[in-house]
């Protein structure tokens, strides 16, 4: 009897032994015993305006139970939101909404006390737990944002130029806008606080809405103030092309395969992926090298001088014409032509006008062979059609020196030279800049009038 009363104690030990060892294993691996804290992310939450909502992002793969936020500063303490999630949710967005606070006392530095638990069954049933004070910097003054001065009016497809004061002891980013749409970036400008820009307004805007300059601090407050312009009609002359066999075998098929892409299997698609796809690519990558490459230096002056033309040339095609494109009959195509076109002798030397850092020099589809030359202030200059350069890439060049060859690489028939203006990447009405009258008005004068003002200020 004995015997058998040990036997069954040993049997009740080992099965006890199994069981705890069954339930800690379950314990340790059932996902409702999971021991993972609650995944919180407050954005940008570095300063704040106390105008916009703070967005609180919870996650937790067992469900959240519930968070509670409270709001610290040197003169009070209140709960902002405690809750209790009764439905199962593994994630949640919190707006936070700032608390009214007496007025009297300014408040620089707050905290923000956050706190989630989790459904787990983990530590005695009590759950997982986040808790974590955030640091905030309370901002609600928005930036001072002034227009010193600018160009008289603004021709569509043309350029002006634009000086300013931007000053907040928290920014972070301040530009200038056109519709909404395009952004110029703004270079330091003689003294702290000041900047200058160009400015263009595409050809491919036929609306003029307004160009507005923005600053923006770390907490989101914006100012926006209008730059007030006149605004000119540009005067845009239509062409129709008619487009040969001949042309689409021997032209457009080449840029096509130089530029690397699969070949269409008719003679229609093949200009006009040529002439339309290959296009706004290459107009965007110009766009893309000029932003990443120009200079962003100081301005103190800028002693641009007028762009000269091709020595001893014809004009074949001017700025702004609006070609459309016929193949047997039908319209397939339209396209802006934005540069100067010039032809001269086959291989004509081509000269620099005003001093330069070469940023590009390379094969671009339908532009052929091409430099792009940076001028500094966001002004850059395109050579295309090249059938040879005399310049590499980083290379600083001066005025009158000789930089290249016309040729009839890209998508030409003939020798000559595409000659282009750029504004941070968007090409403008070369004549303007080769007109030293508009020049002395439109940007140098408007550049001593600025240092007139800031003296006084």
């Amino acid at each position: 009897m004995k015997q058998e009363n040990k036997n069954f104690t040993k049997i009740m030990s080992i099965l006890f032994v199994l069981l705890v060892v069954l339930a800690g294993i379950f314990v340790l691996f059932s996902p409702q015993f999971e021991k993972n804290i609650p995944k919180v992310t407050l954005k940008n939450y570095t300063y704040w305006n106390m105008k916009e909502n703070l967005n609180l992002s919870i996650f937790d793969q067992s469900g959240i139970k519930s968070y509670t936020i409270i709001y610290k500063d040197s003169k009070s303490q209140k709960i902002l939101e405690s809750k209790k999630i009764l439905t199962k949710q593994t994630s949640l967005i919190v707006e936070i909404k700032a608390p009214r606070i007496n007025n009297i006392f300014k408040v620089d530095d707050i905290i923000l006390s956050i706190e989630v638990t989790d459904n787990s069954k983990w530590n005695f049933l009590q759950g997982n737990t986040f808790k974590k004070e955030y640091k905030i910097k309370i901002d609600k003054q928005a930036p001072i944002a002034n227009v010193i001065t600018n160009s008289y009016n603004i021709k569509r497809g043309g350029s002006a130029l634009v000086i300013v004061e931007v000053k907040d002891k928290n920014l972070n980013d301040k530009y200038i806008s056109f519709n909404n749409k395009y952004r110029f970036e703004l270079f330091p400008f003689s003294k702290e606080n000041y900047y200058i820009a160009l400015i263009a307004w595409p050809v491919d805007e036929k609306e003029f809405k307004r160009f507005n300059l923005l600053a923006i601090d770390k907490a989101n407050n914006i100012t926006k103030v209008k730059i007030p312009l006149y605004i000119r009609k540009l005067k845009i002359k239509k062409d129709k092309i008619n487009i040969s066999n001949d042309f689409i075998n021997t032209i457009s098929l080449n840029v096509l395969e130089q530029s690397n892409y699969e070949i269409p299997s008719t003679k229609k698609d093949i200009f006009i992926k040529a002439n339309k796809v290959l296009r706004e690519e290459n107009i965007s990558f110009i766009r893309q090298i000029s932003l990443e490459h120009m200079s962003k230096d100081l301005i103190n002056s800028f002693n641009i001088k007028a762009f000269r033309r091709l020595s001893a040339s014809r004009t074949f095609a001017s700025f702004a014409q609006r070609r459309s494109y016929f193949y047997e009959k039908e319209k397939i195509d339209e396209a802006w032509h934005l540069g100067m076109d010039w032809a001269s002798v086959k291989k004509a030397r081509i000269y620099i006008s005003n001093d330069a850092k070469i940023i590009y020099n390379d094969y671009l589809g339908i532009y052929g062979n091409t430099i792009i030359a940076d001028h500094g202030l966001g002004l850059q200059t395109l050579y295309a059609h090249l059938s040879k350069s005399d310049v590499q890439v980083n290379q600083e060049v001066k005025r009158k020196n000789k930089i290249a060859y016309t040729g009839s690489s890209g998508a030409v028939f003939g020798d000559h030279l595409h000659f282009g203006v750029l504004i941070q990447g968007i090409e403008v009405n070369p004549i303007e800049w080769m007109d030293k009258s508009w020049i002395k008005t439109r940007v140098l004068d408007i550049i001593k009038d600025a240092k007139k003002i800031m003296r006084k200020k």
